[in-house]
C-alpha cells in the first residue's frame, strides 16, 4: 500500500480541494455513542462502504470508564477531501453516533 502517515512537513493548502491534507494519506476517524451492537453495526456499514481493503488493526473501540459509550477509531487511507466529507457525513448523519472527529 502507498499510503503514509500525514507528516505536519507534507501538509499544504491545496487551493484545487481547499484542504491543508496531502492526499493520499492515512487519517484516523472517530465515531462516539452509547455502547452496544447497534453503534459498532452503524458504523462499521458505513466504513465499508466508504473504505476499501480496511487492513487489520486499523479499528479499535474504547469504552468509557463507565461503559456507557464507545468510541470507534478508524485509520484507514483517505484518497481526497471528498472521500473525508462524504465519510463525515455519512457518519454524523446516523443516529447511532453521538459525536464525529
Amino acid at each position: 500500500m502507498n499510503s503514509k502517515k500525514v507528516d505536519p512537513k507534507d501538509i499544504y493548502y491545496d487551493e484545487e480541494q481547499e484542504t491543508l491534507f496531502k492526499f493520499p494519506c492515512e487519517f484516523p476517524i472517530k465515531a462516539m455513542g452509547r455502547s452496544g451492537d447497534e453503534l459498532e453495526i452503524a458504523v462499521l456499514e458505513i466504513i465499508n462502504r466508504h473504505v476499501e481493503d480496511l487492513p487489520e488493526g486499523a479499528v479499535k473501540f474504547n469504552q468509557s470508564s463507565n461503559g456507557r459509550f464507545t468510541s470507534i477509531t478508524i485509520t484507514f487511507t483517505a484518497h481526497s477531501k471528498n472521500h473525508l466529507d462524504n465519510l463525515y457525513i455519512e457518519l454524523t448523519a446516523c443516529d447511532h453516533v453521538l459525536y464525529c472527529l
